[in-house]
């Protein structure tokens, strides 16, 4: 009986953070619209400013399906995270599953979109009283890179980064934090591309390594400057293994390092392993 507050809190949370407590409202349409041409988007700016004026919007309704909100198959517009109750329920379960065997390190995600996975994390250590681990939340919070394809040519082609949804501001993942009341001391924000912030990142050690940066660069960066920090017994956890250049990151790593933890599928994108021995 002990427990079930506890759970019951991260019950709620993970379903707040995912919005599937609620059916999906209409979004504005000036928000669907980064797949349109340039001519369409600034028309359609254009007339939702006059609308504006006259406090009018133009939306355009959506309709998820149960399943799709649970994988985190969709772009959604009003949840604080896009990853989906399977992957949070997993990332729950690592989190528990280092803490009660005491495993060692700070938990940490790269690419947070709107913060909902890291608001998670920190849920779960204030739902145990754990007050001696951080979460570290990194992302440029200006959206995904441009491709390196001299560095990466894998990521050749790559064109998450002209679409600005995926860009989400500091101050909008602070405040997301501060809508749970779980922003404080034990989160600790890393603002800028990944190969210029985590090498000097203020990290010892990781019990819990969450990567979700799609591209193969993105995901490669992390891995490198991270994974050797990640303690035995800590979870490394990748988002988008279904993305081709985010898988062959992941592979490409494992090979080169003979890592062989048995790479765990979570859904139809997440997979994760656990660490058994330094590199």
């Amino acid at each position: 009986m002990k427990q079930k507050p506890k759970l019951l809190y991260l019950d709620l949370i993970k379903k707040t953070l995912s919005f599937t407590l609620w059916p999906e409202p209409p979004i504005p349409i000036t928000i669907s619209i980064y797949k349109r041409s340039p001519i369409k988007k600034l028309l359609v700016s254009v007339i939702s400013k006059i609308l504006d004026k006259k406090k009018l919007q133009i939306v355009k309704t959506r309709d998820f399906s149960e399943s799709q909100r649970i994988e985190g198959r969709v772009w959604p517009g009003y949840a604080d995270t896009m990853i989906g109750l399977k992957r949070l329920d997993n990332l729950q379960h690592c989190i528990e599953t280092v803490l009660g065997e005491n495993v060692e390190g700070d938990l940490i995600e790269t690419g947070v979109w709107r913060g909902g996975a890291c608001i998670l994390m920190r849920a779960v250590l204030a739902a145990y009283g754990i007050e001696d681990r951080t979460v570290f939340v990194a992302d440029s919070f200006e959206g995904l890179p441009k491709p390196d394809v001299e560095k990466y040519p894998a990521d050749k082609g790559d064109r998450l980064h002209i679409y600005t949804y995926l860009a989400v501001s500091q101050e909008e993942v602070e405040n997301n934090f501060r809508k749970y009341a779980l922003l404080d001391k034990q989160v600790v924000f890393l603002k800028g591309w990944f190969k210029d912030t985590l090498p000097q990142a203020p990290i010892d050690k990781l019990s819990i390594l969450r990567l979700d940066g799609d591209m193969y660069g993105s995901t490669m960066d992390s891995l490198e400057y991270l994974y050797p920090k990640l303690s035995k017994g800590g979870f490394c956890i990748i988002d988008d293994y279904a993305m081709p250049g985010c898988k062959s990151a992941v592979d490409d790593y494992r090979t080169k390092h003979a890592i062989n933890s048995e790479l765990k599928k979570i859904d139809w994108t997440g997979r994760y392993w656990r660490k058994v021995k330094d590199i």
